[in-house]
């Protein structure tokens, strides 16, 4: 899995390099240049989705003795670091904050059941932005193939999503324990305990409803802001455009993105997204691979420092292991 997933990373590279090529390389070299030092702003702009993010993550765990936000943003920055860097197919993370919750004092349970149904939420709020980011998109350019293959891809989404939701209802890690079981055995046992206690623990966060609402709409807003990131890098790019077409663009790479989850950092689809829907936008091409290159900076800047960290967090859990 982790051969196909670095083969598929390459094939990605090779085919984001040649799409900035082709958009001109000197061009998009110089719109870069203009840039500056607002790449660095920009990239830096990504912690407040992040911290929506935490907010809403944050009142999942059961109790009045939560970590702190600050341990949250730094337990999402590790998290989101291996998901977007790493061939994992953006969920190796979640297995990485679940431990990082555990060492800090959480229950298993509760760190268990916390994390699966804020990326519950997650998915549930990157579609709803999807969905109206399109349907701007749709307004805005009308109808034509790329719209109908979009809102199609929308629609064959509905049936995961319930899907999704009703087999946590049911017993999402009842069910998880008998494919895992025959894949890793003894390695998802010691991971996940009582299953039964888990499956009740997702239940229990469901009935707090109110909580669970409230940390949606903070989910749903760390998307939406995301979109400032777009309009932050066209405003140094000296090409700004209106917060709504920002928003589309978001949409339209997250949702060109998700598809692409076997890829890592969907290498080679992002940055196709970026030049054919900022050219229906009104973007000439070296801007869009410019916007491109930029969001792969803010993934340089921010990401690669929390591989580094997660990295010597790891160094440090060995060497407390082997004092013991």
């Amino acid at each position: 899995m982790i051969r196909l997933a670095a083969f598929l990373g390459f094939i990605g590279l090779a085919a984001a390099t040649a799409i900035i090529v082709w958009s001109g390389y000197g061009q998009v070299a110089q719109a870069l240049s203009v840039a500056g030092f607002g790449i660095v702003w920009t990239s830096l702009f990504h912690l407040i989705p992040m911290t929506c993010c935490i907010i809403g993550w944050r009142m999942l765990i059961p109790g009045k003795k939560r970590p702190s936000h600050l341990f949250f943003l730094y337990t999402l920055w590790l998290r989101s670091a291996v998901n977007n860097l790493m061939p994992v197919a953006r969920i190796g993370g979640e297995f990485l904050a679940v431990r990082i919750l555990m060492k800090h004092g959480v229950r298993q349970s509760s760190a268990i059941a916390s994390t699966t149904v804020e990326l519950t939420l997650s998915v549930l709020g990157v579609f709803v932005f999807d969905v109206i980011g399109i349907s701007m998109f749709a307004f805005h350019v009308g109808a034509n193939s790329v719209v109908l293959r979009l809102a199609l891809g929308l629609l064959l989404t509905v049936p995961v999503l319930a899907a999704l939701v009703i087999i946590q209802r049911i017993g999402f890690f009842g069910l998880l324990d008998k494919i895992l079981a025959l894949v890793i055995r003894d390695k998802w046992k010691k991971f996940a305990g009582g299953i039964a206690r888990l499956d009740r623990a997702v239940h229990t966060i469901y009935r707090r409803r109110v909580r669970v609402l409230i940390s949606g709409f903070w989910q749903f807003m760390a998307w939406l802001l995301g979109a400032g990131e777009i309009w932050l890098a066209l405003f140094y790019l000296g090409h700004p455009l209106p917060i709504q077409q920002a928003v589309m663009i978001e949409a339209l790479i997250q949702a060109s993105s998700s598809a692409a989850f076997a890829i890592p950092g969907a290498l080679g689809v992002q940055e196709a997204g970026f030049v054919l829907f900022g050219h229906m936008l009104g973007l000439a091409p070296d801007i869009a691979a410019a916007l491109a290159v930029i969001r792969r900076c803010r993934d340089v800047i921010v990401y690669v420092p929390g591989l580094i960290a997660w990295q010597i967090q790891e160094g440090r859990w060995l060497l407390k292991k082997r004092a013991v």
